[in-house]
């Protein structure tokens, strides 16, 4: 009776130790061989080698080296994290949380895990960072806005109407004298002298460089009368917004 009993015992032992050393196998895949052949032969599951070699498919090539998993659960207890699961079963967080299809690090008493032995993380391959592009430079055709430089001068905004040398109570002849009767093509605008000084220079958008040589009566503030000979063009010109700069 006590020799069947140490007997009993050795092989208790025995048993205990080959379970504890069941490790993880690498196989070569041959010619012929299936997922579900060494899933058979090795006694697991084709989704559990599966999941160990990160196979999207069931397609395996002869040559290959697959890890056959030997599988076991845990079952989580009070105060358990993944993080100490992993350290105590020597694996990693994000092989835990992909076996068992976790989303976040959230674990609840009594909950089963399932987890593979001797399976080694696969290395974290550091990110390349491709150097940046650099822009070339392109550089952009310098458009001139007019004869003179405009740099520096004030610039406002102004309401702008048009006005010809044959209006209704026109003279012909502007504030500061000069005759556009007989200088049609002379550019002139009327300003307010207390926003413009009357005799100075000014370019305005769209119109060019003239001379702000006259006044008008309803010309006060931000606005200005651009002369133009042909009544029919001066009607077409209308009200605009315009910016004008004082050249000197």
């Amino acid at each position: 009776m006590l020799d069947k009993l140490k007997i009993f015992i050795a092989a208790a032992v025995l048993s205990v130790t080959v379970s504890a050393n069941v490790q993880a196998a690498t196989v070569t895949v041959e010619k012929g061989d299936t997922l579900w052949d060494l899933s058979n032969e090795h006694d697991t599951s084709v989704e559990n080698i599966q999941k160990v070699n990160h196979l999207s498919s069931d397609l395996i090539h002869p040559g290959d080296k697959l890890t056959i998993p030997q599988e076991k659960h845990y079952i989580v207890k009070n105060e358990d994290t993944l993080i100490d699961i992993a350290k105590e079963q020597h694996v990693t967080v994000s092989q835990i949380k992909e076996w068992n299809d976790l989303i976040t690090d959230l674990i609840h008493p009594g909950q089963d895990l399932l987890l593979y032995k001797n399976v080694k993380a696969e290395p974290i391959k550091p990110e390349v960072t491709k150097p940046a592009k650099k822009k070339q430079k392109v550089d952009k055709p310098k458009v001139k806005a007019a004869s003179t430089s405009n740099t520096g001068k004030k610039q406002i905004t102004v309401k702008a109407t048009a006005y010809t040398a044959f209006c209704e109570g026109c003279s012909g002849t502007t504030a500061t004298g000069i005759d556009l009767r007989a200088n049609p093509n002379k550019k002139v605008i009327a300003v307010d002298p207390s926003v413009i000084p009357l005799g100075s220079k000014v370019y305005v958008e769209g119109f060019g460089e003239a001379i702000a040589g006259d006044t008008g009566g309803a010309i006060k503030g931000n606005r200005i009368d651009v002369f133009i000979p042909s009544e029919a063009k001066a009607n077409e010109f209308g009200v605009k917004h315009l910016k004008v700069t004082i050249l000197d």
